[in-house]
């Protein structure tokens, strides 16, 4: 839809304010009659509107702003549809919304640092946790932060760069050595240390646990058989440390989990496990299952590692997957076995025993030590 048939115009605007809109996007602006934005944006733009800063909190009042007014024009940093206001017009109010971007901020950090654009991965910590940041820290990679506070984001990355005010007269670009940055900022990080994998089968030393951990070799295996998807929603039942759900949601910045653990203290534990692998999102609830499961949002793949022989959990999981929807079983105990041989006869799916060895020292020599075997098993809906 062009900007003549849209009642709600997004433009996007960077620190050169108008002078640096197209005239296409200039033109937009001056044929509206509300112009919507922060008191910052606002400022940017001369003439004669109807002008109407941001409330906080932000989302919940966009519904009544946009029944009140038409013939609106919204500014929004750089490029809207980029971790902007832009995405969140255009699924609240569809087609009556235009977009015109700007160059957004990353491809204007990206022109400055010499950086391919392709190749930079980009997280945003606007209102969100620094630990987001942690998975893309791995040897070699370039990294664009949004939103983060340069103290923060330099002690877990080590040395940072600062884009300020991009595109502006007041534009600067530096070598972080403590000083406070600008709001209006980019960070740079070219990470130079160790760091983990995003595939399943993460050290067993990389959690916190007293023991309830589900071993490398048999997390990567499960996780495999789950199958995340971007967006997927994953049930982590008898989540004991939260290895599976933290794996899970490892593989996708918008994979989501829930672990389900009845123990407060093991509960907590998975928090800490979450924020220091980098996905302080997994939701941790404590309760005991299935009556825990009951008002939980519909998941896509359901992992059960603890409860398994508690009446009813096995049933409710299977009748809470949608078709396409995957269950994947551990269970290391004869009685928990028998549970999973029942199901597997009347369900089917593949069934699978894992015997890990480990070598270590046996004297002077190297010899086999042997963990409990797991029974894994695993269906679709």
């Amino acid at each position: 839809m062009s900007p003549e048939q849209s009642d709600v115009v997004v433009v996007g605007i960077g620190a050169d304010g108008w002078d640096g809109l197209s005239p296409a996007a200039q033109a937009a602006v001056s044929r509206s009659k509300v112009l919507m934005g922060s008191t910052r944006q606002l400022d940017l733009v001369p003439g004669e509107f109807e002008r109407v800063a941001w409330p906080s909190p932000l989302v919940p009042a966009l519904p009544a702003l946009f029944e009140k007014y038409r013939d609106v024009c919204v500014l929004a940093s750089g490029d809207p549809m980029f971790h902007g206001i832009g995405t969140t017009l255009v699924r609240m109010l569809g087609r009556r919304v235009t977009v015109i971007p700007h160059p957004s901020s990353v491809s204007l950090a990206c022109a400055r640092l010499g950086w391919a654009l392709n190749e930079v991965e980009v997280v945003s910590l606007v209102g969100r946790s620094v630990d987001l940041l942690r998975p893309a820290l791995t040897a070699g990679r370039r990294v664009l932060v949004l939103g983060g506070d340069a103290e923060a984001v330099a002690a877990l990355a080590g040395p940072i760069t600062v884009l300020e005010q991009l595109g502006g007269p007041h534009e600067r670009v530096y070598r972080w050595s403590g000083q406070i940055a600008d709001p209006l900022s980019v960070i740079a990080v070219e990470f130079s240390g160790p760091g983990y994998s995003r595939v399943p089968g993460l050290p067993d030393d990389a959690y916190e646990t007293d023991g309830q951990l589900t071993k490398r070799e048999v997390r990567a295996v499960s996780v495999a058989q789950l199958a995340p998807l971007p967006g997927q929603l994953l049930w982590d039942v008898g989540a004991g440390s939260g290895s599976i759900a933290i794996e899970w949601a490892r593989t996708h910045p918008t994979c989501r989990a829930i672990a389900v653990e009845q123990d407060p203290v093991r509960a907590e534990r998975i928090v800490r496990n979450a924020a220091s692998l980098g996905v302080p999102g997994v939701r941790v609830l404590v309760g005991r299952s299935p009556e825990a499961l009951e008002e939980l949002e519909k998941p896509d793949a359901i992992f059960i590692g603890g409860g398994l022989t508690v009446p009813g959990v096995v049933q409710f999981c299977w009748d809470a997957l949608g078709s396409g929807g995957r269950l994947v079983v551990n269970a290391v105990t004869l009685e928990s076995e028998a549970v999973v041989a029942q199901w597997y006869a009347r369900l089917g799916g593949d069934l699978v025993r894992i015997a890990v060895n480990r070598g270590s020292a046996v004297g002077g020599f190297t010899g086999w030590r042997p963990h409990m075997p797991v029974t894994t098993w695993s269906v679709t809906k």
